[in-house]
């Protein structure tokens, strides 16, 4: 299993939002690219990049700082929030980030994701955003109608290979992760990586038991509730 640490960007600092709400949020640095060095001194292969800013306002804010965190380090680097077009996609890969996370354009605009996914195959992961079980949208603050795992179902369809879901309810909690739920979604045969909860490391256990390819690691790191080198240990040692 990948442990992919998060980075989240708001207003050019590192933060940590409570079930995706902008006004509860919790600042841990103003140095992305210190956070990204550091994740990768301690054994990190991978890292989970958002752009809350750009999720928000439907265009690329930090373009900037992601630029210095790729020139900075190896990591595989996945990049989510504000990337509407395929200039977007485009501009973001060729400064070095390995893999783009649609968001609300996928759900929004099917048509264009299918296109996107033809053409870029494994470099284009959707993010699945769910609150009570329902796809949400436009940086988690509209709820739809459409059902997460029904939209995970027809994504694999239309050749998504990566999904990352987000159990909003869970994300920035510290209330842990409902294994039960990856477990249903590891059945659709795709690439999951678990967002939104992960506490402790009985919960990467239990994600690498249902045999889920990746689990995003924000605020127990943080917090000092989990050590980046303890979840890399588990994560070896259970699903790969």
């Amino acid at each position: 299993m990948i442990i992919l640490p998060a980075i989240d960007l708001l207003d050019q600092k590192v933060v940590r939002l409570y079930q995706g709400d902008y006004d509860q949020q919790q600042v841990f640095g103003d140095d992305p690219v210190a956070f990204a060095k550091s994740f990768q001194e301690k054994g990190a292969t991978h890292l989970h990049l958002v752009d809350l800013n750009g999720a928000k306002a439907g265009t690329k804010v930090h373009f900037e700082i992601v630029r210095q965190i790729v020139a900075a380090t190896d990591l595989f680097v996945e990049l989510g929030g504000g990337i509407r077009s395929e200039q977007d996609i485009y501009e973001v890969l060729d400064i070095g980030v390995k893999r783009v996370i649609l968001g609300t354009i996928a759900q929004k605009d099917p048509a264009f994701t299918q296109a996107m996914l033809k053409k870029y195959g494994n470099q284009i992961a959707v993010g699945v955003d769910a609150r009570a079980g329902m796809v949400a949208v436009e940086g988690w603050l509209e709820t739809t109608t459409t059902r997460a795992d029904d939209f995970c179902q027809q994504l694999g369809e239309w050749g998504c290979s990566t999904i990352i879901f987000t159990d909003i309810a869970k994300d920035g909690t510290g209330k842990g992760i409902d294994a039960k739920l990856y477990q249903q979604l590891n059945k659709l045969g795709l690439d999951i990586v678990a967002s939104g909860g992960v506490t402790t490391l009985a919960d990467l256990e239990a994600l690498a038991e249902v045999n889920t390819y990746g689990a995003i690691v924000g605020k127990a790191l943080y917090s000092g509730q989990l050590a980046l080198e303890d979840c890399l240990a588990v994560a070896k040692g259970g699903a790969s």
